[in-house]
C-alpha cells in the first residue's frame, strides 16, 4: 500500500483527488493538509511515501515545502500537482528534490499511475511542460531582485518596499531597474507579470 498525503489550499479539490485515489487498490491517503507549512510535520506523523503537493499555498509554497521535506525525510516522494503549469516552476521543484510535475487537469488513471512510478523512484513529468521548460530555460532573476518583484507585487513604494526587505531605497531601486531589464518589461508591474507568467516567482 502507498501511504499518501495531499497538500493543496482548495479543500473542494483536495477531497476530489483524495476520492478518486482512494478508489486504487494500492493507493491510500492517510494525511490532507491546506498549508505549505504543515507538510513535513504530517509527512513524517503518517510515515508517507508519497507527497502530492500544490505550488501555491498560504504559509509555505509548495516547492519550499518539498524542499523541506526532501531534507527532512528523504526516502518520501513529492509529486507536484498544479493548476500552474510554468516552466519556471517544473525546474525550481526539480532542483528541489521533487520527483514529478503533472497538472491538475491529468486524468485520475494517470494521477494514479503518477503515484505508482514516483514510487518507484521514476520521474514523471508532464510532455508539454517539459518542452516548455527547455525553451524558456532558467529564470534570469538573482534571489534578492525575485524577493523584490515579490514585495512590489502589491504596489507599494520604493519606501515601501525597502522597509519590508530592510534594504535602502538605492538598493530597492537598482534590483527593480535589473529586474525589469531582464524580463524584458517596460514597468515593475510588468515585470511582475512576466515573472509570475514564465514560473519565476512564485506569489
Amino acid at each position: 500500500m502507498i501511504k499518501i498525503l495531499l497538500a493543496d489550499d482548495q479543500a473542494l479539490v483536495r477531497g476530489a483527488m483524495a476520492a478518486l485515489l482512494d478508489l486504487e487498490a494500492d493507493i491510500k491517503v492517510v494525511a490532507e493538509v491546506g498549508r505549505g507549512d504543515e507538510v513535513v510535520a504530517a509527512a513524517l506523523a503518517h510515515e508517507v511515501d508519497v507527497a502530492l503537493l500544490d505550488v501555491q499555498m498560504p504559509g509555505l509554497d509548495g516547492i519550499t515545502a518539498a524542499r523541506h521535506l526532501h531534507e527532512a525525510m528523504p526516502g518520501c516522494r513529492v509529486l507536484m500537482v498544479t493548476t500552474f503549469g510554468r516552466a519556471g516552476y517544473l525546474r525550481q521543484a526539480m532542483a528541489a528534490g521533487a520527483s514529478g510535475f503533472v497538472v491538475k487537469d491529468t486524468p485520475a488513471r494517470q494521477l494514479a499511475d503518477a503515484v505508482r512510478r514516483v514510487h518507484q523512484g521514476l520521474r514523471v513529468v508532464d510532455p508539454a511542460l517539459a518542452a516548455q521548460s527547455l525553451a524558456h530555460g532558467d529564470s534570469p532573476l538573482t534571489d534578492r531582485e525575485s524577493d523584490v518583484l515579490r514585495a512590489a507585487q502589491d504596489g507599494g513604494t520604493v519606501a515601501d518596499i525597502a522597509r519590508e526587505l530592510r534594504l535602502s531605497d538605492g538598493t530597492v531601486r537598482n534590483h527593480l531597474s535589473s529586474a525589469i531589464g531582464k524580463t524584458g518589461a517596460r514597468t515593475r508591474a510588468e515585470a511582475v507579470r512576466l515573472a509570475v507568467d514564465n514560473g519565476w516567482l512564485i506569489t
